[in-house]
C-alpha cells in the first residue's frame, strides 16, 4: 500500500496516482493530469524524496547568505521553495521558484495564497534556461536537470556557477544510471521493488517506464560530477543516495574563483 508522507491537510496533498494503470502511447508531460496527482507520484516513485525535501530546508541554512536570491529551477508545485522558506530566516532573501509548465505554475500560485513561511516566494513561468540567475547564494535543481537536453546541461550549470555568490550552492538531486551493466540491472529492479511496495502495479510501472523513455534521460555519477568541475565547482558532496536516485552538494569556494 501507498505510504503517503504528506498530512491530509497539507497544502500540496494529491489525488493518487494511477495515470499509468491503463496502456498509453503518450510521452511523459507535465499536464494537468500530472500536476493534480505529482505529490503522491513523486512520493511514491522516488525512494527518500519525503527525506531529502526537508533536508533542502536544512542544508540551506548553511549557504543562503543576507540580501540574495535563492532559485528553485524546475520547482514544479514548491516543495522545494516551501521547505526552504519555512527552514530559513535570513535577512532580504528572496526566492524564485521557476518551471515552464503552466499547470505546475497555475497550481503553485494557488498554494502560494496559503503560504506562510519565512521568505517570499516569487513564482516565474518560463524556460529554466533562460532564466536570468543574479546574487545567488543558493540554487536547487531537484531532479529537474534529467529532464534537460544532453547538449544543455553543462551551459545550464556554467550559468549557475557564474552566478553564485562565493561560499554558495547548488543542490542537486537526480536520477543516475550506472555503467556496469550488471549495476545498472540491479539498481533497476530494487527501484521497481520500491515502487512495488507503494503500491503500483507491475503494468503501471512499466507503462511509466515507456513513457519517461526518451524524456528523463539520466546519467552515471561520474558525468555529473566531470560537469560540475568543467562549470568551476571543486567540492562536490554527495549527501544522500538511495538506489538510484542521489544528491549533491556543489559549493563555490574561494579556491574556485581564485
Amino acid at each position: 500500500m501507498s505510504q503517503k508522507s504528506l498530512p491530509p491537510d497539507h497544502p500540496i496533498n494529491s489525488s493518487e496516482d494511477r495515470l499509468f494503470a491503463r496502456h498509453t502511447e503518450q510521452s511523459f508531460r507535465f499536464d494537468e493530469k500530472v500536476v493534480n496527482v505529482f505529490p503522491d507520484m513523486i512520493d511514491r516513485s522516488v525512494p527518500g524524496y519525503n527525506l531529502i525535501v526537508p533536508m533542502l530546508g536544512l542544508l540551506a541554512r548553511r549557504f543562503v547568505q543576507p540580501d540574495s536570491n535563492i532559485y528553485d529551477l524546475g520547482c514544479s508545485l514548491g516543495a522545494s521553495s516551501l521547505a526552504i522558506s519555512d527552514a530559513v530566516n535570513t535577512f532580504g532573501v528572496k526566492i524564485i521558484a521557476v518551471d515552464n509548465s503552466a499547470a505546475m505554475i497555475s497550481r503553485l500560485a494557488e498554494l502560494m495564497l496559503q503560504h506562510k513561511g519565512n521568505l517570499p516566494i516569487e513564482v516565474r513561468q518560463e524556460n529554466i534556461e533562460n532564466t536570468a540567475i543574479s546574487h545567488a547564494s543558493l540554487v536547487i535543481l531537484n531532479f529537474t536537470l534529467q529532464f534537460i537536453e544532453l547538449e544543455n546541461r553543462l551551459p545550464l550549470i556554467k550559468q549557475i556557477y557564474d552566478n553564485l555568490l562565493p561560499g554558495g550552492a547548488l543542490l542537486l538531486s537526480e536520477k543516475i544510471s550506472f555503467s556496469d551493466p550488471q549495476n545498472q540491472q540491479l539498481q533497476t529492479e530494487w527501484h521497481h521493488d520500491f515502487k512495488r511496495s507503494q503500491g503500483y502495479s507491475d503494468l503501471e510501472i512499466a507503462n511509466k517506464r515507456n513513457a519517461l523513455e526518451n524524456v528523463l534521460i539520466p546519467e552515471t555519477l561520474e558525468t555529473h560530477r566531470e560537469r560540475l568541475g568543467q562549470a568551476g565547482f571543486t567540492t562536490v558532496i554527495p549527501w544522500f543516495q538511495c538506489f538510484n536516485f542521489i544528491s549533491l552538494v556543489a559549493i563555490k569556494t574561494k579556491n574556485d574563483i581564485a
